[in-house]
């Protein structure tokens, strides 16, 4: 694009009054910082039509109209996990003009649609909702002294294998966690290493990688209770709050039974709430650690 036309109609009239004036076009060059062909081509264009207007583009014509536009936004708003090529099978099926897939992206672009992977996060029912409200306000108004004789604690899986994270939707920018751009995913699949940590205010348990085979609630007593857990609640006190998830090992009897004679008070946690748990931030710095260190492929993590 030339600097002609980037010029607005009211620099152009500036500039063809000075040249009407007898100012050279050399000086009017230096004081708008412009080249001597575009003054040149302008004050031709005056003094040939009258007028100093651009001329309208020369290149090659629109494929779409404003409507079908339109329609590409509104199909791929309904369906945001479609690719460009599907929006662009379902105009040619509405209306009849047949674009690339490139171009249906473009229109999308557009509208300020852009391909994104979506957010993800596990299904919930109306009772899960309930309890984790509950939860919530009972502990909105904790002090950071509370908070701090809490040992937030978890498992996770890291997997080599892929995930669904590579499957892009369309969505605007900022709504990354809205309703519409958000997928339900339950088990990412693979084998891997299975992991246990546990982070507090002012600390943190060493990284115990869990051996070949099922975690049972004997080896989460044996493997984590005993040489991790018992030795923080010695150390902050009997105002120790152990916070673990409900997976089966963590409710097995025998571990009731251990906690109990250790006098270790564990946190009423609900149900399907990973994300209010601060050691999944510890989870995703280590996954993205991973990835660096294994860039053929993107580890996934459950």
């Amino acid at each position: 694009m030339s600097n002609h036309q980037r010029l607005d109609d009211g620099m152009r009239w500036r500039i063809v009054g000075r040249l009407e004036a007898g100012q050279s076009q050399v000086q009017i060059c230096r004081e708008f910082n412009l080249t001597h062909s575009v003054v040149f081509n302008l004050w031709k264009q005056f003094q040939d039509t009258g007028s100093i207007e651009r001329k309208p583009g020369q290149g090659r014509p629109r494929a779409t109209t404003t409507t079908e536009d339109r329609y590409l936004s509104i199909i791929a708003r309904r369906n945001r996990g479609a690719t460009a090529s599907q929006l662009s099978r379902d105009l040619y099926a509405a209306t009849g003009t047949r674009v690339s897939r490139v171009t249906a992206s473009k229109r999308l672009h557009e509208t300020g649609l852009f391909g994104r992977r979506p957010a993800v996060c596990v299904p919930l029912t109306s009772m899960n909702r309930r309890v984790r409200l509950a939860w919530c306000r009972e502990h909105r108004d904790w002090s950071m002294d509370q908070w701090a004789t809490v040992l937030f604690t978890d498992v996770s899986w890291f997997s080599l294998n892929t995930d669904s994270r590579r499957t892009f939707i369309w969505r605007e920018p900022g709504t990354r966690y809205l309703p519409s751009n958000v997928r339900e995913i339950d088990h990412y699949g693979g084998g891997g290493l299975m992991v246990w940590a546990g982070i507090m205010l002012d600390g943190r348990t060493p990284l115990h990688v869990f051996e070949r085979g099922t975690v049972t609630g004997v080896r989460y007593r044996d493997e984590i209770l005993e040489p991790y857990v018992r030795l923080f609640r010695g150390a902050v006190g009997p105002e120790f709050i152990l916070m673990d998830d409900n997976a089966r090992p963590h409710r097995a009897l025998l571990v009731d039974e251990f906690l109990e004679s250790e006098d270790i008070r564990r946190m009423d946690w609900p149900a399907r709430s990973p994300d209010l748990n601060p050691i999944e931030h510890v989870w995703d710095a280590l996954g993205r650690a991973i990835a660096t260190r294994n860039p053929l492929r993107e580890p996934s993590r459950k």
